[in-house]
């Protein structure tokens, strides 16, 4: 039985993400959806469960395209539709980008 962990609303966001972990080569994929605590990236290789790195992507906010980069940990890595569904939780966002998506989930 899967439990709801997330504590924030999540908004489906589907844009293009890099996602570099710690010790590994940079890997593109796509978020499915972004809430402020976290967002969801489909991979096409699973990632190991609690790594962190940094997780990339860009937000539209008010009409413009606004880089988001955010060191980001591992939380769940589900095979979903021939990918994996990786769920991340950000690590001490910069203000900036705290900003941004608050606005992106308004």
């Amino acid at each position: 039985m899967f439990t709801e962990q997330r504590k924030s609303e999540r908004k489906v966001l589907r844009t293009r993400a890099k996602v570099a972990m710690e010790g590994e080569a940079p890997v593109t994929g796509r978020t499915s959806d972004i809430g402020a605590n976290g967002a969801s990236i489909n991979l096409p290789d699973p990632l190991p469960v609690g790594q962190t790195g940094v997780v990339s992507f860009e937000l539209l906010v008010d009409g413009k395209a606004v880089p988001i980069s955010a060191r980001s940990k591992a939380l769940y890595c589900i095979f979903s539709g021939g990918e994996f569904k990786v769920g991340f939780q950000f690590l001490n966002l910069e203000l900036n980008a705290m900003t941004a998506i608050a606005r992106y989930l308004r």
